[in-house]
């Protein structure tokens, strides 16, 4: 994301009980989610009913915003994992609070309404059966389809984060697939489909990968920023197919196929550049996108490649970007996250989606969910 609704941004701290978690644990991944979900405990106590953005690498701190930007629902449903796994009443009240505040989005004009408002409420209406999600989730997917742009052949990334309005963009694939898919309005399948298409097609033209393109004087035209080789940009379009996979077509398992490979490496960098740092929210992203294409993948061997794959991202990531004992408090950090290189905006930070994407994969991966509860 290049744009940010910051202007009323402040810094809190959140602070938690050091969990006794370490590498050599047995259960790593067990340990790991443990002391993500008890950080996110403390950073909910900091930051109340404003939503964390992301923090500083040093002390902890977040910056916060009021209605959560493009990341309010990794946030929540971030929270309603700590609702499942704890099993607590006030917990629950948390997360179900916290998806409520997201309504506001409803009719914002962004296509990150699909990361806003699917992962807002995908735990809370699947396991976490919540009611008011599931409305509030369908309720999305009839905006969604209202706004979409039937002779481009997608949701636009719109005007609400400023800029040109009738752009294509790679991080507004993701969420709006699943959520137009299991809309229940008879176009809404088919409009998941097209937007997904077109977004591929972009993808795959000119020089392959453009993460970004807009359409100006009858043609689409690629977009400075982001640029071919932005970490995140090959990440959110596996997890959109991934999902595709599972909601819409098998077939776009080949797809997925073409963007994975042993020669990506585990933990991408943020930009195609010598000096960028590494984007572990790229890789968490990745991670939860492979294990939803290994239970959607019928042929044995594929799936247990996108599997091994996943594991050694979530182990990696686990073993040495995850803040334990004996470092500086509070520790369930994961380190080392970009949120955009170019502006030299939280290069080396704590994001909440890449908290969100870990903890989601270490669910997936200890059976608190399934891959497609979210």
């Amino acid at each position: 994301m290049s744009s940010l609704d910051t202007s009323d941004a402040e810094p809190v701290r959140a602070t938690v009980r050091n969990p006794r978690w370490s590498s050599s644990v047995k259960d790593w991944a067990h340990a790991a989610l443990d002391t993500v979900l008890e950080r996110a405990a403390g950073t909910h106590a900091a930051v109340g009913t404003r939503f964390p953005l992301y923090a500083d690498s040093t002390s902890g701190e977040w910056v916060t915003t009021s209605r959560g930007s493009w990341t309010g629902g990794f946030w929540a449903g971030l929270l309603w994992l700590r609702a499942l796994r704890s099993g607590e009443r006030a917990d629950r009240s948390a997360a179900t609070e916290t998806t409520a505040r997201l309504a506001s989005w409803v009719n914002t004009d962004t296509s990150t309404r699909g990361l806003i408002l699917w992962y807002g409420t995908a735990l809370a209406s699947g396991p976490g059966n919540d009611t008011a999600a599931a409305a509030l989730r369908e309720t999305a997917a009839r905006a969604c389809l209202a706004d979409f742009d039937h002779e481009l052949g997608l949701l636009p990334w719109g005007s609400a984060f400023g800029g040109p309005r009738l752009v294509a963009r790679v991080d507004g694939v993701p969420g709006v697939v699943p959520l137009l898919a299991t809309g229940r309005e008879p176009a809404s399948s088919s409009a998941a489909q097209r937007h997904l298409n077109t977004h591929l097609t972009r993808w795959r033209t000119a020089e392959a990968g453009t993460p970004a393109w807009a359409w100006a004087d009858d043609a689409w035209v690629p977009c400075a920023q982001p640029r071919p080789g932005w970490s995140r940009g090959r990440a959110w379009l596996l997890l959109a197919l991934a999902d595709a996979s599972w909601y819409l077509d098998p077939g776009y398992l080949l797809d997925a196929a073409a963007l994975t490979g042993a020669d990506q490496p585990l933990v991408p960098p943020a930009e195609d550049n010598a000096d960028a740092p590494a984007d572990t929210s790229a890789a968490a992203i990745e991670a939860v996108a492979l294990l939803k294409l290994a239970a959607a993948q019928q042929i044995p061997r594929f799936s247990s490649a996108f599997r091994s794959r996943a594991t050694k991202i979530i182990r990696l990531l686990a073993t040495r970007y995850l803040s334990g004992p004996g470092e500086p408090e509070p520790t369930g950090r994961l380190m080392g996250g970009c949120y955009d290189y170019d502006r030299g905006l939280a290069t080396t930070h704590e994001l909440i989606w890449g908290d969100f994407f870990f903890a989601l994969a270490l669910a997936i991966q200890t059976g608190l969910v399934t891959p497609f509860d979210s």
